[in-house]
């Protein structure tokens, strides 16, 4: 997971790179008085998005998977509790009866 964060914000920080050299070079236009740094971080965002969607599909599905087995685990975990406290219930009550008879 830490991986594929540090890709995505890599492809970012290259699209920073680039539209920063663009705008500033008189290519790309610049932003309204002194939003040209917020310009420049948006439409960065803007190219680096599709960009990280198509190169890291096999990065982001590791990740994915990675996810999906930590919420499986978790959930097994929960039920494994939920099992142990219906038992401690269980045990409880029938120990009550037994001495209520």
């Amino acid at each position: 997971m830490l991986r594929y964060t540090l890709m995505r914000l890599g492809i970012f920080v290259g699209c920073l790179v680039v539209v920063w050299g663009l705008v500033y070079s008189g290519i790309a236009p610049r932003g309204l008085g002194d939003s040209n740094y917020m310009w420049v971080v948006l439409l960065s965002l803007v190219i680096s998005a599709p960009i990280s969607f198509v190169v890291l599909r096999g990065e982001r599905d590791r990740a994915s998977a990675q996810v999906v087995a930590r919420v499986d685990r978790a959930k097994a975990n929960l039920e494994r509790n939920r099992n142990q406290e219906d038992a401690a219930v269980d045990e409880a009550s029938h120990g009550t009866r037994t001495q209520a008879s």
